[in-house]
């Protein structure tokens, strides 16, 4: 039996408690892919990252759920950076690094003055959902009229898939309450995909799009509270489907104030040569070290 510790940080956030929690594992090149996937089942997180040398860039991560590995996670990445290259000082320059992973090779920034790690994700890519909207709706406990008709139900990926779904209000993500076992059947098309509700009312004033995120039923997760893909996501969404006219954006999306934190993600997006190039960008704050047992 071996005790392996993980370091605690929550992202998107500089107040412990208010961002989601990820945990970072070191030298994990010690441990298999059951062992990895252990110790994220003992965690819990919605995502553990486990950093690796790399033979085709700088170094490599890989993420787990408690219940399967995913090619990709925003918010564990800025974890794992951010345990990484928190002490520098803040007139160092910036620490620039290409990062391997399942969804591709993708560059990360950390910047000492801000504290703030910035990665550019996959190009975005969309899919139509097909399925019965109504039943969607119904697994996460709305109805029809709660729908917001202006804008697509729509697969959408920057490196890992979600399903958006876009709602009218505030009070409708409030009410929101998940069967995610119930997602399978519905998601004929992507039947291991999460739900990723959003709308254009929000809390926080300098925010442009509020959202929700549950989790695929094969995670082994409910909600994941702030998410820095689905957020990616969201950004090329919305100047595609929202606001198809503008070419960029640069803006602020809120999460996780319905599950008791309070997270805010900066993206990028813009259109280019066909397609739309996504980044996104946070901070993050050490919480505590934990362990599990293999």
């Amino acid at each position: 039996m071996k005790t392996v510790k993980v370091f605690h940080y929550d992202a998107f956030t500089k107040t412990a408690g208010k961002g989601n929690p990820a945990g970072v594992i070191f030298v994990a090149e010690t441990y298999t892919t059951n062992e990895m996937q252990e110790i994220a089942r003992q965690i819990g997180f919605s995502e553990c990252a486990f950093v690796l040398p790399s033979q085709k860039a700088d170094l490599q991560l890989r993420y787990f759920t408690p219940g399967a590995e995913v090619n990709l996670c925003g918010h564990a990445t800025v974890a794992s950076i951010f345990a990484l290259y928190n002490g520098l000082a803040a007139e160092d320059a910036p620490i620039r690094k290409r990062v391997e992973t399942k969804a591709g090779i993708i560059d990360i920034v950390y910047r000492p003055d801000t504290k703030e790690v910035s990665m550019t994700q996959a190009a975005a890519v969309f899919e139509p959902f097909t399925g019965n909207v109504k039943a969607l709706l119904g697994t996460i406990g709305l109805n029809a009229e709660d729908l917001d008709p202006r804008y697509p139900v729509v697969y959408g990926s920057t490196g890992l898939w979600t399903l958006i779904l876009p709602v009218k209000t505030l009070d409708a993500c409030s009410r929101m309450v998940p069967d995610h076992h119930a997602f399978p059947p519905v998601l004929t098309e992507r039947p291991n995909t999460s739900v990723h509700p959003l709308c254009v009312e929000t809390i926080h004033p300098e925010a442009t799009l509020h959202g929700r995120h549950f989790s695929a039923a094969i995670t082994g997760r409910v909600e994941d509270p702030i998410t820095g893909t689905a957020c990616g996501v969201m950004g090329a969404y919305y100047i595609t489907f929202m606001d198809p006219g503008m070419e960029s954006c640069d803006i602020l999306i809120e999460q996780g104030q319905e599950a008791g934190y309070d997270g805010l993600v900066h993206v990028w997006a813009h259109k280019t040569g066909g397609s739309t190039e996504v980044q996104i960008a946070g901070t993050a704050v050490y919480v505590e070290d934990l362990q599990a047992q293999i």
